[in-house]
């Protein structure tokens, strides 16, 4: 039976991950968190694969605090870089298949067109360039049967996220200003990790291979709360800011719409409609009318 690590277990995307392991008896899975693996201590991490070998591993965890990470960069740095570049070399040396999810944020948000794999980076940030220089350790390392996997605007029925964020907001105001000028696309935790699990036993390739997933279609914040509130029935009132208007410590990507056609096309998948994806999150959490 072939053994699957998941690390950042209590993340939205390991969450959903374990959720969906009942599924797959095929598997045997070890769900690992920060009281099983620090990631900030690369010692022990070390210590914890000594008698420990995987035929798989994916790595869901990430210091993911964009606006903290321009503070603390050094953390962001050893979770999303020095982590990432050990992780790869143990699955190198135990030949063991890798999925590394990483972010669109690496782009700069320039563009015009979705972001297809082989496009420059360009963070903006520090979370963006700690993701982005995790995505070159591991071209460095250069570990077979390896993808890395870039998403955008996660949310789930787990964790703290963008959508449970305005379903609180929306029954404690009569009126919020959201952002309309960043534009992507959300991705519910549970599709992203339902084509992990589709992909994971196609995997074969001789060098790290980079891809591209998030729901279909494209959105503004704006749409998406506005979205969130029709879907769940809260009545609030959303009047639409720009990035100006409402300024942060870190830049967002103006645009991050990211190009599925080689993940589409090498593993067969049919990636849902980011608002068909929403209603079933809100139904999953009770909020859906």
């Amino acid at each position: 039976m072939p053994k699957i690590l998941v690390t950042g277990a209590n993340g939205q995307l390991g969450s959903e991950l374990r959720a969906l392991s009942f599924f797959y008896p095929q598997y045997e899975f070890t769900f690992t968190d920060r009281g099983t693996l620090d990631l900030s201590n690369l010692c022990k991490m070390e210590d914890y694969f000594t008698d420990k070998t995987f035929d798989a591993i994916i790595n869901c965890a990430a210091y993911t605090a964009v606006d903290k990470a321009e503070t603390e960069y050094e953390l962001a740095d050893t979770i999303n870089r020095r982590f990432v570049s050990m992780l790869a070399k143990i699955a190198k040396i135990n030949n063991t298949a890798l999925v590394h999810v990483s972010t669109d944020y690496v782009f700069d948000g320039k563009n015009y067109r979705p972001y297809i794999e082989t496009d420059p980076t360009d963070p903006q940030g520090a979370y963006g360039r700690t993701k982005r220089d995790g995505e070159n350790a591991v071209l460095a390392v250069a570990p077979a049967n390896t993808v890395i996997l870039r998403t955008s605007w996660v949310y789930s029925a787990f964790g703290s996220n963008f959508v449970k964020t305005m379903l609180r907001l929306g029954r404690e105001r009569d009126s919020l200003g959201v952002i309309y000028d960043q534009i992507g696309t959300p991705t519910y935790a549970r599709d992203l990790a339902a084509a992990i699990l589709e992909i994971l036993p196609q995997i074969n390739n001789a060098a790290p291979e980079i891809y591209h997933y998030s729901n279909e279609g494209a959105a503004s914040w704006y749409d998406f709360a506005k979205t969130i509130f029709e879907l769940s029935g809260v009545e609030c009132a959303i009047n639409p800011l720009t990035t100006d208007q409402y300024p942060t410590p870190a830049m967002r990507p103006h645009y991050s719409l990211l190009n599925k056609t080689k993940i589409k096309n090498d593993f067969n998948l049919v990636i849902p409609y980011w608002k068909d994806s929403l209603k079933q999150c809100l139904e999953h959490l009770g909020e859906s009318q």
